[in-house]
């Protein structure tokens, strides 16, 4: 087994040589629209399913909360957490629209709305993208293998270089976490 720990390891840290390498740009890009968009009073609404409700939640708290700074709240929400919402729109009107009402009923213009995929080819996430760019929203892809239908429908589209969904998942966190520093420390610091 401890071949197997450092196998895991090493895909880990080649993964994020390359991420370091060829995404940098676009993670500042992101942290810096975020800063504008909170700045200017608009918010953050994340989506995601499964494993990346889980991160649309950590990212919302991350900006609500703290992430290492004392400061004011931030306004963010996450989409897939309201389970009367989610139950009563996916029953009403089905599973891919469970993100788009809410960002009907959310957004306004100015605002970020940023959906978490790690195949790129979530059909809720991408009909959310659209009713966001409907509604004068830039959209944030944060997403996996070759980006899939969302990463059209992005603003900006952080693609994860991989098609192992952990290793993709371990980027997306990562991600969040340089993002969540570099907006605290731009807006506080």
């Amino acid at each position: 087994m401890v071949g197997d720990v450092k196998a895991q390891l090493q895909a880990h840290r080649a993964l994020f040589e390359t991420m370091e390498r060829d995404m940098a740009p676009l993670i500042a890009e992101t942290a810096d629209l975020l800063v504008h968009t909170l700045k200017n009073g608009g918010k953050l609404l994340v989506m995601g399913n499964g494993g990346s409700a889980a991160d649309a939640q950590h990212f919302a708290a991350e900006i609500v909360g703290r992430f290492k700074l004392e400061r004011r709240a931030l306004p963010a929400v996450a989409l897939s957490t309201d389970t009367s919402i989610l139950t009563a729109i996916g029953n009403d009107y089905g599973f891919e629209a469970i993100f788009s009402r809410q960002v009907e009923a959310l957004a306004a213009a100015g605002d970020v709305v940023v959906g978490i995929s790690t195949s790129g080819n979530s059909p809720n996430v991408l009909k959310a993208f659209q009713v966001a760019r409907e509604r004068g929203c830039r959209t944030v892809g944060l997403l996996g293998r070759d980006g899939g239908s969302i990463k059209a429908a992005s603003d900006v589209a952080l693609v994860v270089p991989s098609d192992d969904t952990p290793r993709i998942q371990e980027g997306h966190i990562t991600i969040i976490h340089i993002v969540c520093d570099l907006v605290e420390r731009s807006l506080f610091g």
